[in-house]
Formats: structure tokens, C-alpha cells, sequence
């Protein structure tokens, strides 16, 4: 399913659509290159929004949760691209831990943990569950809506206590789906004996937005000098603003005038290239996910303006995490529709692979705001065949191939700034 977009892809993306085009197999040795001075992340999802005359990455998740939206053609991709993964950190692994979210009720949650474990078992590994939810004390079984059936366990640490497994089940691997947005718990710290993927400072209690965009600053000015095009067109202003507290209304000045300055920019680019929209932002949590703690704001007035109900909404994220640094990020419109609903690609990776994705597609949303909310649908993007390879002889902005490979390519620069942002976070850079 090819959602149409309701602008034609105008004058600037059609001019980059045909470059990175043109430029293929430049991209890929340079990605190729990239990828033996840096390892990426085990895996990753990349939220992109198309607005016609830009397509950039607005969040870049280390722990994606939506594996069950993939197209079911793609998982002998993601079987592939999971063994190569694999075969990196262990190269004889026989037992995955899996570690899930703690919240077992969310079915398509579970949903997606039953995708994981069917990849892993493809790729010969024996997967189990651990949980570190403390009402987790017996092996667990959850049945799920096609009949099958999960089994979560207690977590146990080792004699010696240097390695994490259950009962009976010694794992090689351990692999985080659960983005430690409670903090880091003490069960999984100090195992030197075995791989965490991802690391511990992948998670939300030590990971910050601000320095993943710092590092796709670096990726895209890199990127965009090699395919000779504006590093803007694929990449959002941002800028950090510090100790806000919103119920209190402290460091409201501040953030205020980091809205104006952004604003600003957007429309000094807008009118360079004739761009006749609104220029808006996104104000949000620097750290934590969920969609939570996000808000649209077109006018940096709108900012003092809050309701107490707003007011709430900002200062708290997922697990009761307080909200004290916030990034100001450039919003990008997204004019892809499905049904008439405004939606927005997600683009799905395992080590350095794209190995699927869907649209994310909202009803009652606007195309200004944030789709990562309760009411959103998922509709799988068939990337199958056409991902990797562009139609090179179709007219620009018509092909879906051509769309879907660009998908790829900015969504692996998202990844490969994930990559340098946990090498510049890493506590102990000496133990790889």
C-alpha cells in the first residue's frame, strides 16, 4: 500500500529525490565505510515525516516495539539481518534472553514480543523471557489472541553473580526490549560475562534526544556534501533548554526565547525556498518515549499560555519520569495520507539492515502534530522487493520504490547517529 501525499513532492525534495538517486552507489560505499569504523545499534526504528519539500527523522527509537506491524514478507529479512547481528556479539550463541517492557497487558505489545521471538528462533537460537517486574515469580504464561502462548520468568543472577539468565537457562545474549525509563535496575548491572544489547546507556534513564541530534548534525553534514544538497532538507533545527519545570513555570523565559529562535530560522529556510506553509515546532521531553510529553506550538506565546491540563501533560513522562530538560525541535508537516487519515513512515532496522516498516496513521490528528497517540493505526509498508532497489528510469516523485529507498537512506543516517551517539555516552568506552 502506497499512501498518495497530498502535495506533490515539490521543487526541493524532487531535486534530492533525484540526486541521492544519482548517487546510489556512492551512498552505499559510504555507508559500507561508516559501518567498519562504527557498530550499530542491534536494532533500531526511525519515525520520518515527508513534507514534500523535506524529509527528515523527527525520533529514533533503541528499543523498538512494533516488530508485529512489519509486512510478513519482510521477516525472512529480518531473520537475515538478525543472524548477522548475532553472529557479531556471539558468534556460536545458542540461548537469547529476552527482557520485555514490564507492562504485560498492552496485547499488541506482546504481540510484538512473540515477532521477536519467532525471528530469533529462525536464526537458531533458543528464547526465552525474563522479567523484571517484581510480581514475576514463577514462570508466568500469557496467552495472546491467535492462541498462542507467552512464558515470563523471574530473572536470576548466578552463583558467582557475574551473569544473568533463569532458571536452568545460562543465555550467551541478553537483548533489552524494555527502554529502562524507571532507571537502570541493579539486577542488570555489572554482568561482565555476557553481551547487553543494547547497552545500558541506550536506555531512557542515561539517554538524552539532544545527543542524537547532535550526532545526526555531524551524519547529515557529511552525508549532504557527498550528495551536494542542503543538509536542512533531511534534518530538523533543534536546540536544548535546561531546567524547565513546568507546574512551577521556571525557566518559561528561556524556553520561550529558544521557540522564537528557532521559529526564526525555519522561516528564513521557508522563504528561501518559497515554502508558503507555517512554520511550527515541537516541544518535547529530551528524554523518554511513548509520545508522551509532546505539544505542537506555532507561537512562542502559546508556551505561557498553558492550561493546568497541558501543564500536567508536559511535566510527566512514561514510569513517572519528571520532565526538566525539554528539546525544541523544528516541526515537519507530514503530507502522506492513507484514506484520508494523516500518516507518517516508520522505517523498522536490525545491525544495518532495513528490514521493514509501516505508517503510522491517526484519524483526528492534524498534519502538524504528533501521531504517536492513543487512536493511531498501523498499516505495514510493503518494502519487500522495492527497497533496495530504486526504479532509476521512473519520472522523479511518482515511484514508490524510489520513495521507499529514500525512506531507507535517511533512516540509516538516523542509525548511524545512534551509533556515534552511544560510542560519545559510553561510561566505559575501554571495555569494546
Amino acid at each position: 500500500m502506497v499512501p498518495h501525499l497530498v502535495t506533490a513532492l515539490n521543487g526541493p525534495l524532487l531535486d534530492l529525490e533525484k540526486k541521492i538517486l544519482e548517487a546510489t552507489p556512492a551512498i552505499e560505499r559510504w555507508f559500507r565505510l561508516e559501518w567498519q569504523e562504527h557498530t550499530p545499534p542491534f536494532y533500531c526504528s526511525v519515525d520520518l515525516r515527508n513534507a514534500g519539500f523535506k524529509l527528515a527523522p523527527v525520533d529514533t527509537n533503541l528499543f523498538p516495539g512494533g516488530f508485529n506491524n512489519l509486512a510478513s514478507e519482510m521477516l525472512p529479512l529480518a531473520v537475515q539481518a538478525a543472524m548477522a547481528a548475532i553472529e557479531k556479539y556471539c558468534p556460536d550463541a545458542k540461548n537469547l534472553l529476552l527482557i520485555p517492557e514490564s507492562h504485560t497487558r498492552n496485547v499488541f505489545y506482546l504481540q510484538n514480543i512473540a515477532r521477536m521471538m519467532q525471528i530469533f528462533r529462525q536464526t537458531g537460537l533458543n528464547v526465552r523471557l525474563g522479567s523484571l517486574s517484581a510480581d514475576i515469580t514463577e514462570p508466568t504464561p500469557i496467552d495472546l489472541p491467535d492462541g498462542s502462548q507467552l512464558v515470563l520468568e523471574p530473572l536470576e543472577r548466578s552463583a558467582n553473580g557475574r551473569r544473568l539468565g533463569l532458571k536452568n537457562f545460562d543465555p550467551c545474549t541478553i537483548l533489552l526490549n524494555n527502554d529502562l525509563s524507571a532507571g537502570i535496575p541493579a539486577i542488570l548491572e555489572d554482568l561482565n560475562e555476557q553481551t547487553l544489547l543494547p547497552p545500558l546507556h541506550a536506555g531512557w534513564a542515561l539517554r538524552r534526544k539532544s545527543n542524537h541530534f547532535h550526532a545526526y548534525d555531524e551524519v547529515v553534514k557529511k552525508f549532504a556534501k557527498m550528495v551536494d544538497i542542503d543538509p536542512w532538507m533531511l534534518n530538523p533545527y533543534f536546540a536544548k533548554c535546561k531546567d524547565v519545570n513546568f507546574q512551577e513555570r521556571t525557566g518559561e523565559d528561556a524556553l520561550v526565547a529558544t521557540v522564537d529562535t528557532i521559529l526564526a530560522k525555519i522561516r528564513k529556510k521557508y522563504k528561501e525556498y518559497g515554502i508558503k506553509e507555517k512554520p511550527f515546532v515541537i516541544v518535547k521531553a529530551d528524554a523518554g518515549t511513548y509520545g508522551m510529553g509532546i505539544m505542537t506550538v506555532h507561537d512562542s506565546s502559546e508556551v505561557r499560555d498553558l492550561n493546568r491540563k497541558q501543564r500536567n501533560k508536559m511535566s510527566v513522562v512514561k514510569d513517572g519520569m519528571e520532565v526538566r530538560d525539554v528539546i525544541v525541535q523544528e516541526g515537519v508537516y507530514t503530507f502522506e495520507q492513507i484514506n484520508e487519515s494523516v500518516a507518517e513512515p516508520v522505517v523498522y532496522m536490525i545491525d544495518r539492515y532495513v528490514v521493514g516498516g509501516f505508517y503510522r496513521v491517526h484519524e483526528d490528528r492534524g498534519v502538524d502534530e504528533n501521531l504517536n497517540a492513543p487512536g493511531m493505526h498501523f498499516v505495514p509498508l510493503a518494502f519487500a522487493q522495492q527497497h533496495a532497489v530504486p526504479d532509476m528510469k521512473a519520472k522523479p516523485g511518482t515511484a514508490a520504490p524510489n520513495r521507499f529507498y529514500m525512506y531507507g537512506v535517511v533512516a540509516r543516517l538516523a542509525l548511524l547517529a545512534a551509533s556515534l551517539e552511544l560510542e560519545k555516552t559510553d561510561p566505559n568506552p575501554e571495555v569494546y
